[in-house]
């Protein structure tokens, strides 16, 4: 069943391009998928170019640049030039780990506009273990410093969980001490990685309330020197967020393979077939592709959806998390009240938040040119 309740749709506001699945971390939230290609099924500079070109052209204003670790590729001075040149506003979202002063300084003159640099606590033993790379909290900082030393705008993202939500307010203070402009508190998303270690990640509720009233309280007493974007979770909550801002609405995603998505996680949906870069330009997959137009709008809902007076709000929540906890993408999100699941979903948050937690199945690259992967546990 194709949507046809909006036909005359508007130009997605931007592109996630995700340039490589490679990355020097392994987090254990990280929303990449369990099965991660190596290089050689990355697109190569030239299409990658054009997809930037394209991606103005359809309207886009923003490109961010991703991964994986985008930093891995070699050519990532060059398409920050093409995204400038196609008139892209580019910000890159990164570990820190693969740059350095010299590389912050050659992105900045290729036309880099701003830098989203991640943290995963704000004391290093803590930030190494959940990174599962050792001193790369110390790397981190470091390169924050280079980062503001360039006059490159920092925001710094933090996804926070069970391991390191009792340090909210530190890592706020860290926001303000490496001159970021923007810090981004976002709870645990439960897809990829992060559903495979969902029962190590999930806070309690008193846990995410604490949290809550701490981001709402310093965003009040520093209104004027730091931005404060809250992002909760779903598990705990009564109505559900607009996945993406709603499928096929305001985002684009292109995977280091080419597939494009509407959104990163789109592919463990059994049934969608998406189109590629390679064969389809962004504008046909946009308007055309059933990958794009099999949740947009409102005509493929039904109840209690369809008679909601939040479906334009929600558009349903997520496809994602409604097949990983309903077993079906055309369900009703479990994160909304209506849902006959909702119950059940918070009794599973409350019992495996409750539990102590299993150790963390680390993210894991496949093994290049023999089609295998290795994975750890702390």
């Amino acid at each position: 069943m194709t949507s046809t309740a909006e036909p005359t749709v508007g130009p997605p506001l931007a592109l996630l391009a995700e340039l490589t699945y490679r990355c020097p971390l392994r987090c254990p939230y990280c929303s990449n998928p369990l099965e991660l290609a190596g290089s050689s099924a990355e697109l190569a500079t030239p299409v990658w170019l054009d997809v930037l070109s394209q991606a103005a052209r359809l309207g886009m204003l923003q490109v961010h640049l991703s991964g994986g670790e985008p930093a891995a590729r070699r050519d990532l001075e060059a398409l920050v030039e093409g995204a400038r040149a196609a008139g892209l506003y580019t910000n890159l979202i990164t570990s820190g780990l693969l740059l350095d002063r010299a590389r912050l300084e050659r992105l900045r003159l290729a036309g880099l506009d701003h830098v989203q640099l991640s943290v995963q606590d704000s004391e290093p033993g803590g930030a190494d273990r959940i990174a599962g790379f050792e001193g790369a909290h110390a790397r981190k900082l470091a390169i924050a410093a280079d980062i503001r030393a360039t006059g490159l705008p920092l925001t710094l993202n933090t996804v926070v969980h069970r391991h390191n939500i009792g340090r909210v307010p530190d890592l706020i203070e860290l926001a303000l001490t490496l001159g970021a402009a923007r810090l981004e508190v976002a709870h645990a998303q439960y897809y990829g990685w992060g559903l495979a270690n969902r029962a190590a990640l999930l806070p309690t509720r008193v846990q995410l309330d604490e949290t809550t009233a701490c981001v709402m309280a310093a965003r009040e007493r520093l209104k004027g020197r730091l931005v404060i974007d809250y992002v909760l979770p779903d598990y705990y909550a009564r109505r559900p967020k607009a996945c993406m801002g709603g499928w096929g609405r305001r985002f684009m995603v292109v995977a280091p393979d080419g597939a494009i998505l509407p959104c990163h996680a789109a592919r463990t949906i059994p049934g969608l077939v998406f189109p590629n870069v390679r064969e389809t330009s962004l504008a046909d997959a946009w308007s055309r592709a059933d990958a794009f137009t099999r949740f947009r709008g409102t005509d493929w809902m039904g109840e209690p959806c369809r008679s909601c007076d939040r479906r334009e709000i929600d558009w349903g929540g997520c496809r994602c998390q409604a097949l990983a906890i309903a077993g079906s993408a055309d369900a009703v999100d479990p994160a909304c009240a209506f849902s006959p699941l909702h119950d059940a979903l918070t009794a599973l948050a409350e019992r495996e938040s409750a539990t102590p937690p299993p150790a963390f199945r680390y993210r894991a690259q496949r093994t290049e040119g023999r089609g295998q992967r290795t994975e750890r546990t702390e």
